[in-house]
This record gives C-alpha cells, structure tokens and sequence, in this order.
C-alpha cells in the first residue's frame, strides 16, 4: 500500500507542475469565453453562442452554454472578432468586438444579457425528448422522466430495468455482476444497509425521478466506498420562478392490492425559494420460498425440505421540505429537512420435513412467525454555495444530521410432530424485540478553481461520526414463569465509527485529449462492542485511493477514454451486528462483527463511435472480497458474511441506440462479464469458482401521434456463479401505455410488469457437507393505472440539493 501510495503522490506532483508549466507556456491559439444571463441575472443554459468576423459578420465557430450559463470557444486564429447569442424565446444579443492576438490570445467577454421576446411563434411545435438511455463520457443515464414504465414503480422496480444492474432475491444491487454498489440520491450517500437500501428505493415514487446515472469508475471526488461503482438517482426539478406543483395517484394490483400518492410543491419568489413533497403508499404482497437442504454429519445424511409463504403488508410515509435564500447573485445558502415513518407487518408459514432419506420423513415441524415493524428517520442539511467569480472558481459547504429509529417485534411459534402427524412435544415460543438507534453527523466542504482556462483544480474534504446502539432483547416461554430472558440470544451491540477524508483533482485539457488525475485519503476509526459477550474489535486504519481518467477525440466519430481507481467497502451496519435472525428452528441469519473492509482496483476501457454506439471493458480485482455464505452447525444452515481471499471479474459491455422506424426506437445493452472467487481456508476447504454469464436488456419506445406513447422493456440474465452460490438464469418482460391531456398538464398511464410472470430468484450450492437448492417467487406481475396533474407555473427553478452524509446513510435499514 505505501508504494502505490507514494506513487500516487509522486504523480500528481508532476502532473500538477506539467501542468501548470503548460498552462504558461502553450498557447498556440487562442480562446473567447463568457456567460449569458436572463435580465434577473439568472443563467442561461443551452443557449447557441456563435464566433462572427468583426468584418463581415461570418460564422467561424459555435458552441452552447453549459447549466451555468458559461462557454468558451477554443482554436481561434488571430483577428477581430464578435459573440452573438441566440435562444428561442429570446432576442439575440451581441457583444462588442475584440481582437486575437498572441499578446491577447485569451479573450473574456462582458456578460450578455438576454431579454424575453416580444413576438409569437404561430403554429410551430419544437419537441426535444433525451433517449431513454444516454451513455456520456464517464456515465450511463437512465432519463426516467416521461417514462412510461416509470408509471406507478418504485426506484427499485426501475433500477432493475437500468442497463448492466440485477438486484438479487435479498434486494442486494450489482452492477456489471458485481455487489457494492454505492446508491445516492441527488449525489448524496443514503447511509444505509442492503435491506434499509431497499426499503427507502422501493418508497421511492419512479414518478418523482429524473434519471438514474450509472458510474463504474468514479473519480477521487467521491467517497472510495462501493467497489463496483455509484448508481445516482437524481430528482426532478423545475426552472422560473412562481409557484407549481405536481399530484400523483397510482392504483395497482397483483396478488393483493397496492397503492400510492405524492404531491410536490414549489414557489419562488424573489430571493426566496420554497419547496416540500409529502409520498404516502400501502402495499401488500407475497413470496413463495422454497428450501431443499441436505446436511452431512457422521452418523449420515439429514434432509431437509422447507416450504415457506410469506405475506408482507407495508406503508410508507416520506416527507421533503426546505427552503434557498440568495443572499446576492452569487452566493445562495438553504436547508433542507427529510425524513420517513415507515411500518411493515410480515406473517410467514414455514413447514418442513426431515428425514435419513429424501423420499422418508422421520418428522415434521410448522413455524408461524409474525414480525411488526416500525422505521423513523429524520434528517437535517444545512448548505451554502458560493460562487467566488465567473472563471468557475467555487465553494460549497455541507452540514448534515441524520437520526434513525427502528424497532422491530418479533413472536414465532413452532410446533413439532411425529411423521405420522402425532404431537412429538411441546411447543416453542419465542419473541425478540429489537430496537437500534443510528446517529449520522457530516461536514462536508468542496472547492473548485480554474487556472487560465485550462488546468482544473477540485479540492475538498468530509468527516462524518456515526453510532450505531442494537439491543436484542430475545424471549422464550418457560411453562407457567411466561416469558423469560434467552441468554443464549439476547445481546446488544454498539458500533462507532469515524471517518477522515480529503482529496485533490486536477484536470488539463488539451486540443482532443483531457486528463484527470486524483488522490483521496481517508482515515477510518472504528469500534465495535458486542456488550453481553465482552467481545470488542477496534479498527484504526488509513488508506490512499489514486485515481486517473484519459479521454481523447480521435475525431469527430471516435472517442477512446481509459480509466483506473482504488476504492473500499466497508461492512454494512447489519452485517457486522451479530444478531441471530430465525425463519425457524433450522434456518436463521447473524452477522459477523469481524468482518473486514475490502479493497478493489479497477480498470477500465471505454470506445464511443458517434457518440451513440459504445463499448467497454473492464478489469477489477477485489481483496478480502465480502461475501455471503450459508454455514451449518448441529444440523441447522444460517446465513452470513465472511471474507473470502480475492475476487477477479472481467467485464465487455456494449450498448447503442436503435432507430427503426420515427415512431419506433430504443436501445440495447449487452453486458457480458466473468466473476472468478477464491479462498485458501473457507470452511476448511479450498475455494476456486468461476464463470463467464451475460445479460442483455432492451427498451423499445412506441410514439403514436403527439399524446400517447408505449413502452416495452425486456430483460434476460443467463446463469452464473457469486461465491458459492450458482444462480439460475433470469428473464422478463414489462409494457405500459401513457396518454396526456389538457395541454400535457394531465396524464395517464397503464403499465404491467413482468406480464408473463416469469421474474424469480433460484440458486443452488454445494460446498463441504451441505447441499442447497432454494427457490424463491415473489409477487412480480402487477397491473398499475397512475393518474398525474401539474399545476401552476412548469418552469420553477429548484436547487439541487446534495447533502454530505450519503455515503454513510447507504449503509442503515429503513422499512418497506
């Protein structure tokens, strides 16, 4: 680690002072840049700039404005020179002259400022809609708004259409056939674990959703946990000021009923800018799960055929609400308060047969187990963005406070019986009441700087404390004394962690090829105490994580990027909780609170043709690769998370855009990878699994006159192998219909997903002396018809608002 380290250092050192040097000296042509703004000194993006002859008025060159309102025109030969800026809606506005030179080669124009126009275009329609999937130099977006699938769906329920992302049958998320994803919402960590990820993804109305980004390999900018990159669900906004607003109904079923409303409100006026949103939803539903296990011991073989319904019924309730104040034109500070109640109530059956041999039961027991839930969040964001001048230089500064509530009761009851059906014994009652309590404390800054217009500095830094306090309080019947404590069970664990970090980016374009290079730092302290048992584990470790980015134009068609960083993943908060969680007497889940981070280096190699058709492949190789695993003693399988020796995953994926007819289009992505797993000392045996697998994913957009639209999404995973486990291949279908009204202020939608029914999660294992064979369907064919209305003026500028404390919040459990 001290090589690469120092390495990365001696660099970007270089690097920085190449760059610089360049900066001063190389100047072969010269560059005109500047901003456009409306008459209240709001930017202007996408608005067409063009390089004129002072002259003649000729066109030399053209650009557009970026969301900031800036551009810069590069490549200029010497001579005089005007800017003229144009805008539908707007009346074109040019600048004073100026002149090129060597002396004067780097040119900033005045502000230009636009006014509204006082004319009408009669009888023109101008429609420009994104693709439904855009692949940008380092990102593959996902433009969910004005989806028709995105009707009525959750965030989880789209994620898996997304090219290259499955989500397994415990809603853990992969990417590329990889698991550590980090998810985050408006670029900000959720801080939680698998299961609470899933929770808040699936309270997610897909109504609400702009576009989810895709990044594989993301920059030293972010924090350097999730090995397989970051998935960013971005939030819709609006742009001008007044007031608007959206309501959204959505009514579905399935094998039960589910339904869902959200409304969103926003008004500006002046400096002052008001937003919140309230989504409410109840759902029901169901799984099947069905287990054939075979354990060997010496005095011979114990089978195990496990049947198990699970009906699940859950409400959410998420809450939004915050206010901007520009306190001047370039320095704007708010705050932004969200949360969540949730509750979930689940009632299993599990019936299970055992037996010497597979066709010969020797008895039989039923477990009926009923869990209620409840899950509080509350979170508090305080921001300010300052924008130092107009050559890009920036600071924002985050501070973030974030509390959870969980509290989960648990009573189980299992009966046992001769194989006959006679009562073999008494029956087992047990209860658990589980509550836990996070704290989330961030502060987080970033500065950006630009020097001369070529070298981009980006530098900043983020700490974060969390606290984590579970206490298991298990109980079992004990004749006439009731309930009594199990002291074999009952444990409270509390875990606290604290986390450094920095980081440095720096950024050079030249004439067709930019480079980024990148060093974060990040110092860990940790200390987990598993109170009952005495047990504590202190952790104290600091890690570099190098990153470097290569882009170039080979020429208008072709572009060629290259790609390479370190980053981490830290246990999630449930996986390092060594609670024991029952499905019955034989299967259960516990954490394992020594657990290890793992480490991942990654490369990559991206071609674009076009700008439409591209490709990748990837290489990345994981240490300590954190895996699940299912363990058997005294004849009962349970279920966690050790650290395996090493992972090795290759990756080739292509995507492109297809036009077949103008009502017609979409587009395919195929992702072919291999996962290779080993370990010298698992279970007391060797590990060396592996297998190439492939998944291919289409959408295809139907466009039927102005006001209805359809879509259909087909997905197929073939077979493959992660740690011990051979997962079945996957395959579905989805459709839906949306028409609007009144001008499109009004719209609805008819969507079904998985119409054939054929989604379901099936994997087998056989490591050591145990043999498994699990078969899970869930309630994946649901019908759903939204009703949506907006009101008030469409165009509201609402800031983006990314809080500091994401990472962390990704790793926490929040119901439903």
């Amino acid at each position: 680690m001290k090589k690469t380290s120092t390495l990365s250092i001696l660099l970007l050192a270089a690097f920085f002072l190449h760059a610089i040097k360049s900066s001063a000296q190389i100047k072969k042509n010269g560059t005109v840049s500047g901003m456009v703004k409306d008459n209240q000194q709001k930017p202007l993006d996408f608005a067409t700039i063009s390089l004129l002859k002072a002259k003649d008025s000729s066109l030399v060159k053209g650009a557009l404005t970026d969301a900031k309102g800036s551009y810069k025109v590069s490549g200029i030969a010497s001579g005089k020179y005007l800017i003229a800026t144009s805008m539908v809606g707007y009346q074109k506005v040019f600048s004073k002259p100026f002149t090129i030179s060597e002396t004067n080669a780097d040119v900033a124009v005045e502000t230009l400022l636009m006014s509204a126009g006082n004319h009408q275009l009669k009888a023109v329609s101008v429609v420009a809609q994104k693709p439904l999937v855009e692949r940008k130099i380092d990102r593959t977006v996902l433009n969910i708004e004005n989806s028709v699938l995105a009707a009525g769906n959750s965030a989880m329920e789209i994620l898996e259409k997304a090219p290259g992302v499955t989500v397994d049958k415990d809603d853990n998320i992969s990417l590329q056939g990889k698991q550590g994803v980090t998810v985050m919402i408006d670029g900000k960590l959720t801080y939680l674990s698998s299961a609470q990820l899933a929770t808040l993804l699936r309270s997610t109305d897909g109504n609400s959703i702009q576009s989810i980004e895709i990044i594989t390999n993301p920059s030293a900018k972010y924090d350097a946990s999730g090995n397989s990159g970051i998935i960013n669900i971005k939030l819709k906004k609006n742009k001008a000021k007044g007031t608007n607003g959206n309501l959204t109904l959505t009514g579905g079923y399935g094998a039960y009923p589910k339904s869902s409303e959200s409304v969103s409100l926003n008004h500006k006026e002046g400096k002052f800018n008001f937003f919140g949103s309230y989504n409410h939803g109840n759902r029901q539903q169901a799984r099947n799960l069905d287990i054939d296990r075979t354990v060997g011991g010496q005095a011979g073989n114990t089978f195990f055929t496990q049947k198990t319904f699970m009906q699940q019924t859950n409400y959410y309730n998420n809450y939004r609400a915050g206010m901007d104040y520009d306190v001047t034109a370039k320095n704007t500070i708010g705050f932004l308060v969200n949360g969540y109640f949730n509750g979930e109530k689940d009632q299993n059956f599990t019936h299970t047969l055992i037996g010497a041999k597979p066709t010969a039961v020797d008895s039989m027991q039923n477990t009926n187990s009923t869990l209620n839930q409840t899950y509080r969040n509350f979170a508090f964001n305080l921001n300010d963005r300052f924008q130092i001048d107009t050559a890009g230089q920036e600071l924002g500064i985050d501070l973030d406070y974030s509390k959870f509530n969980n509290n989960n009761i648990a009573q189980y009851t299992t009966d046992f019986f001769l194989s006959n059906g006679d009562s073999q014994r008494g029956s087992l009652l047990l209860r658990n009441q589980t509550p836990s309590e996070i704290s989330i404390k961030t502060i987080k800054a970033d500065y950006t700087k630009s020097f001369k217009k070529i070298v981009k500095l980006e530098a900043g830094f983020k700490l974060s404390d969390v606290k984590t306090d579970n206490d298991l309080q298990a109980q079992k019947l004990a004749g006439n004394s009731g309930y009594v404590n199990d002291t074999s069970r009952t444990n409270r664990f509390i875990y606290d962690e604290k986390i450094s970090a920095g980081y440095v980016n720096l950024s050079r374009n030249f004439k067709k090829l930019s480079v980024q290079l990148g060093l974060r730092a990040e110092n860990t302290s940790s200390n987990g105490n598993l109170i009952t048992k005495n047990q504590v584990v202190n952790r104290n470790y600091l890690d570099f994580f190098p990153s470097l980015f290569l882009h170039e134009s080979l020429s208008a068609k072709h572009d060629l990027g290259f790609s390479y960083s370190r980053r981490i993943d830290r246990p999630s908060y449930d996986n390092l909780n060594p609670f024991v969680y029952y499905l019955d007497q034989y299967t259960y889940s516990q954490g394992n609170p020594f657990l290890k981070p793992q480490y991942t280096q990654s490369f990559e190699l991206n071609y674009s043709y076009n700008k439409t058709v591209n490709v990748s492949m990837g290489y990345s190789h994981t240490k300590d690769v954190m895996t699940e695993v299912i363990l058997t003693v005294n004849k009962a399988s349970y279920e966690t998370h050790l650290n395996l020796q090493s992972q090795d995953s290759y990756n080739v994926n292509i995507n492109t855009p297809f036009t077949f007819a103008k009502w017609w289009t979409g587009n395919v992505n195929l992702n072919g990878f291999y996962l290779g797993f080993k370990s010298d000392s698992l279970l007391g045996g060797n590990l060396n699994k592996g297998r190439a697998a492939f998944q291919l994913k289409a959408l295809q957009t139907f466009t039927v006159g102005k006001t209805l639209k359809a879509e259909l999404s087909s997905n197929y995973q073939s077979a493959l192998v992660y740690g011990l486990f051979y997962i079945k291949p996957q395959y579905s279908v989805d459709a839906g219909v949306s028409r609007s009204f009144f001008s499109k202020k009004a719209n609805v939608k008819f969507s079904v997903s998985d119409i054939f029914n054929t989604r379901r999660n099936d994997l087998t294992s056989n490591y050591q002396n145990t043999v498994l064979d699990i078969r899970q369907k869930g309630e994946t064919r649901v019908a759903r018809l939204t009703l949506s209305y907006n009101f008030g003026n469409s165009k509201l500028a609402v800031r983006r608002h990314n809080s500091g404390a994401d990472a962390e919040k990704n790793r926490v459990n929040t119901g439903n």
